[in-house]
């Protein structure tokens, strides 16, 4: 005789017990009725002992089944657990985060180590979100992107996170041999560097009331992170949104010409995909929390 009997015949006896008679237990384990009560057999020649008494048509467990039931009970619940545990831990870790480039570069980044020393039981993914491209949110579970007003998704939330207004910076020695009077023409004769197109400058131009002085060609980047590199080595003036360049400033790296700005109707938001696994929900929202808090601490620094 084996140490113990079927893990199928335990079940089946515990169903029985449970939904009180063989039918209902072979509905609940997706078996026949005869299926059950095979299993029943075997379980009693096992223990060499009958388990029910007949109370008409129904199953009636005896005395010592009862007691075999209630601790079979307790111990499929505590294995259903434990899987359950293991699946989640499974699909939760990581905690995937896609971010277009400059908030991955120059937000986000420099931030993580804190997040990692206050949560270091918290295993994470960064990864590019490529702005203009579809996000998949079966893998992705937190996004940062950049648009033209709040993202209209079916079921992702998105919540704002920094806005896009985007002002004249440049570095300090740049900033040195800004010349006097015309403010409009002594930033262009600097030398202007283009985020894609020459679009920006135009609008900039238009909205410093200097609409008839077209902007000089320059080298146009492609890559937001380009364009704050060729910046930030005194190669030109370059619009970049000052939320994502606080750090720059502040250090002193980059000095803001003007505070005219364009491009107030882009931002940068925060997206949340649809979360089924209770702790991928939690997980999620710890890492959203920590983000909105370091937004907010470091709004407050700057004023």
């Amino acid at each position: 005789m084996s140490a113990l009997p079927s893990l199928n015949a335990l079940r089946a006896f515990e169903a029985v017990v449970r939904t009180g008679s063989f039918r209902a237990a072979a509905e609940a384990l997706f078996v026949t009725q005869s299926a059950i009560s095979h299993q029943i057999r075997q379980l009693e020649e096992y223990f060499g002992t009958p388990l029910f008494a007949r109370d008409g048509n129904r199953p009636r467990p005896l005395p010592h089944a009862e007691e075999l039931a209630r601790r079979l009970s307790l111990s499929f619940a505590e294995m259903t657990a434990a899987c359950q545990t293991i699946k989640e831990r499974r699909i939760s870790q990581p905690l995937v985060i896609a971010a277009i480039p400059s908030v991955a570069v120059c937000w986000l980044i420099p931030r993580l180590a804190r997040f990692r020393e206050a949560h270091p039981e918290l295993e994470i993914r960064i990864i590019y979100a490529m702005h203009g491209r579809d996000i998949d949110f079966h893998d992705v579970h937190l996004a940062f992107v950049f648009a033209r007003g709040m993202p209209a998704l079916p079921g992702i939330t998105a919540e704002p996170f920094l806005p896009g207004d985007s002002v004249p910076v440049c570095s300090p020695p740049v900033a040195a041999r800004l010349g006097q009077g015309d403010r409009a023409g002594a930033i262009a004769a600097l030398g202007l560097l283009h985020d894609t197109d020459l679009s920006g400058w135009q609008s900039w131009f238009a909205r410093a009331g200097a609409g008839d002085h077209p902007p000089p060609a320059g080298p146009v980047f492609e890559d937001f992170n380009l364009l704050r590199a060729a910046t930030l080595s005194g190669q030109g003036v370059a619009l970049c949104p000052e939320a994502m360049i606080r750090d720059d400033l502040d250090a002193g790296h980059l000095v803001c010409l003007s505070q005219t700005s364009v491009l107030e109707e882009f931002g940068y938001y925060l997206l949340w995909g649809p979360l089924t696994v209770s702790s991928m929900q939690s997980n999620a929202k710890t890492f959203r929390d920590w983000v909105f808090v370091e937004r907010d601490g470091a709004d407050q620094t700057a004023h």
